[in-house]
């Protein structure tokens, strides 16, 4: 499937930008700070589009693994949307407290949530690469019965 390859490679992008704009305002370059975190949304913004997209008009994909694989898949598979979710909550707070300029917030939640942003995408690639490439793709369907299995 072309969607996930695509929404997955959305979220590394961003993770990279992410990644760039922690080396870059710690060599003091603001300005250039900014312009990282901007992109890093942006490629985060783009890959939550390609995956609702993906998953409203296509569906979820199951995994596809051998059965006594699924239980550990299944709390991968949660841990990762947990740490997702709280990088976005926190990815959005990191960047209004950002441009409004509010730096004793900022400074103090953009390292938590770098960290949790890298956990978030890293398992969300792991998550790719369990669904399409280490293990034959599953039967799409919605995504309850895609997690849960019933």
């Amino acid at each position: 499937m072309l969607l996930p390859l695509i929404s997955t490679i959305f979220i590394g992008i961003s993770a990279v930008f992410v990644a760039l704009g922690w080396i870059v305002v710690a060599k003091g370059k603001v300005e250039l700070h900014k312009k990282m975190m901007f992109y890093g949304a942006l490629f985060a913004v783009i890959f939550f589009v390609t995956y609702v997209a993906k998953t409203v008009f296509v569906g979820s994909t199951a995994f596809g693994g051998p059965e006594e694989v699924k239980i550990y898949y299944t709390i991968f598979l949660i841990i990762h949307i947990t740490l997702a979710t709280t990088a976005a909550v926190l990815g959005i707070t990191a960047l209004i407290s950002g441009y409004k300029n509010n730096m004793k917030l900022h400074r103090k939640l953009g390292p938590v949530t770098s960290i949790v942003w890298f956990l978030g995408s890293s398992t969300g690639i792991a998550v790719y690469f369990l669904l399409y490439v280490i293990y034959p793709p599953g039967e799409v369907t919605n995504v309850f019965r895609a997690i849960w299995g019933f």
